[in-house]
């Protein structure tokens, strides 16, 4: 990691060309999920049911087919990209994160697999950014404040920030098209449907655990609206930041003590469509953004919303400037709030002042506002394991804003624990005992 002056940072960061414009201009469609891959009623058994269609749910998919020969079904009550994964802003970042922290290996450990994957793709002739939207661009943790500006010396001490502002440099992170990257997750899995390994069942919200043989600790599968889906091996709960609800209603009539604390915590974006003030070359992100993971939801109601506002700005695979990001517990409202806009637009010109150049109302008229729900953890880890109780029931989830980050690590750990190998990463601290009562 090599830190450089903030001054030098936002000189070498931005590349400044013409006035910011407001013209019109062709918006890029995205990625749309296509048609559920149609399956009859003698092809609902399986090896594997994951319910979530997330980043996480589809790559634990991917790494079941890829990785062995088991069949793998994937249920949720919408589409992919419709909830966290969808709405993010595709980073893949270790500049917030704690080296030795519980969640280190495991970010560590994807990354790598992000990584060789878009390597892999290299190797092959393809075009990683074009397939995944990835790009290596690099990161920038930015202190403004005298503490901040500690906590970075502290971690690199050779290096010169003065007592003002400062910038660490982590050449090493990357960038992905959340949507780009479903696409070519659901692509892949899908060609495993010709040989009878996988399908999809979409709009199809989970109603209830099916049990085996009467047995009231062995979960075989799930109810859906529409089907019953069985799981011989494993059913694996991955949904998000609905994965604490739904647990509690599934896990309702099993007299099993599990509670998971998995809970919304929403966030907005701002997207900028056809940016051209300046350019970003590495992504951004305020030192006191860290200070955010963890914050607490207790007290009175203003105290349980907690919300904070913390810069970071990305440029996408098509040039949009992308501006976060808020936080706040309100439950699973996912309208968009024009006060926490204003936040994150003042927020951003502290660290950008050329956005001072362009007034709001002109922002209103051209912009895209992403909304999403964050899944929460209280103690700021995923919780990744087998339920105590219920025999192949496993969950998978509480990644917050890190699901893109972790995914093709926890993929690999729930397949690793479901196939009994040895896990890459140590899994004991992302367990459900002593965490989820």
């Amino acid at each position: 990691m090599v830190s450089i002056s903030f001054t030098q940072s936002l000189t070498s960061l931005t590349s400044h060309t013409s006035p910011f414009s407001f013209q019109s201009f062709t918006r890029k469609t995205q990625h749309r999920p296509s048609p559920s891959l149609r399956v009859t009623a003698s092809n609902n058994s399986f090896d594997v049911v994951v319910v979530g269609g997330g980043i996480i749910g589809l790559t634990i998919a991917r790494q079941f087919l890829t990785s062995s020969d088991l069949s793998v079904a994937v249920v949720d009550k919408a589409v992919p990209c419709s909830g966290a994964t969808g709405a993010g802003q595709g980073y893949i970042w270790m500049t917030h994160k704690k080296p030795g922290s519980d969640v280190w290996d495991l970010t560590m450990r994807s990354h790598q697999l992000w990584h060789n994957l878009a390597e892999s793709l290299n190797n092959e002739g393809l075009d990683p950014e074009e397939l995944l939207g990835w790009r290596k661009t690099g990161s920038l943790l930015i202190g403004k404040t005298s503490q901040e500006c500690v906590a970075l010396k502290q971690k690199e001490p050779a290096v010169l920030v003065d007592d003002d502002s400062g910038a660490a440099f982590l050449p090493d992170d990357s960038q992905l098209d959340a949507h780009r990257a479903v696409a070519y997750i659901e692509k892949g899995n899908r060609e495993f449907a010709t040989q009878g390994r996988y399908a999809e069942f979409y709009h199809e919200p989970v109603t209830g655990l099916i049990r085996s043989d009467g047995r009231s600790n062995e979960v075989a599968g799930v109810q859906t609206l529409k089907h019953s889906l069985f799981g011989k091996k494993a059913t694996i709960v991955a949904a998000g930041c609905w994965s604490g609800s739904l647990m509690h209603d599934l896990l309702k009539d099993c007299n099993i003590s599990v509670d998971v604390p998995v809970k919304p915590r929403k966030g907005h974006l701002l997207v900028v469509e056809n940016f051209d003030s300046f350019h970003l070359n590495h992504g951004i992100m305020e030192a006191g953004y860290a200070d955010h993971q963890s914050a607490s939801a207790q007290g009175s109601n203003v105290e349980e919303r907690m919300l904070s506002i913390s810069m970071t700005a990305t440029m996408d695979t098509i040039g949009n400037l992308v501006l976060g990001s808020s936080r706040e517990f309100a439950g699973f409202d996912t309208e968009a709030d024009e006060f926490i806009i204003c936040c994150i637009w003042e927020r951003a010109a502290e660290f950008f002042p050329k956005l001072r150049d362009i007034s709001l109302e002109d922002l209103i008229r051209n912009r895209k506002v992403r909304v999403g729900l964050r899944p929460y953890m209280p103690d700021g880890k995923p919780v990744i394991g087998s339920v105590p109780g219920l025999q192949n029931l496993y969950l998978a989830a509480g990644h917050e804003g890190g699901g893109l980050s972790m995914a093709l690590g926890t993929a690999e750990m729930v397949s690793d624990m479901v196939l009994g190998k040895p896990s890459q990463v140590d899994s004991s601290t992302f367990g459900i005992k002593g965490r989820c009562c």
